[in-house]
């Protein structure tokens, strides 16, 4: 039998949870920002801050990975960078969150699959706003930004599967 008591422990263990993704993704997106990678294309990082998005979304489920990951996309673009950077991180991550959230539902692929989905999308979603904004088509970034999606993916998911090995009995059950 539930009591008042528990659910607002749960709750409580539930808000907590979500501050210290939304701090490890934020921490995370800090140190993106101390390695600087440039492979031909603007815009290509690590995807570092990722890896919270796709622990969330197989830990904890879509409503939840989409609040921490606005909340990581907000608070990364008013510290680290400007309302641009933020149109830009918000375009990727919705893009990207929507696609992964249907690909695992339909049991598309394993978490890297749906992984490297993640982070060609997000890239996708970043340089269609690019287009959008500058009127132009660059196609000469496409390859480099899906080539860079791709591998970053690849690790994201390979490691993710392993965090959420490790972190499973900690996360709250339904």
């Amino acid at each position: 039998m539930k009591t008042a008591g528990n659910n607002r422990k749960t709750t409580s263990n539930r808000v907590a949870l979500y501050g210290l993704l939304i701090a490890l993704a934020f921490v995370l997106s800090y140190v993106e920002t101390l390695f600087p990678v440039y492979l031909g294309a603007p815009g290509v990082k690590l995807g570092l801050a990722n890896l919270v998005t796709v622990i969330a979304l197989y830990g904890l489920g879509v409503k939840e990975a989409f609040a921490i990951n606005v909340v990581r996309v907000l608070l990364s673009g008013f510290t680290f960078g400007n309302m641009s950077s933020i149109l830009f991180g918000m375009a990727g991550a919705v893009l990207s969150l929507f696609l992964m959230a249907v690909c695992k539902k339909l049991r598309l692929f394993d978490m890297t699959g749906i992984s490297i989905i993640g982070g060609v999308a997000h890239n996708i979603g970043q340089f269609l706003v690019a287009a959008f904004v500058t009127k132009t088509f660059g196609v000469s970034y496409l390859p480099v930004l899906l080539i860079a999606g791709t591998v970053a993916g690849a690790l994201i998911g390979l490691l993710g599967g392993i965090i959420l090995k490790r972190i499973s009995r900690i996360l709250p059950k339904g």
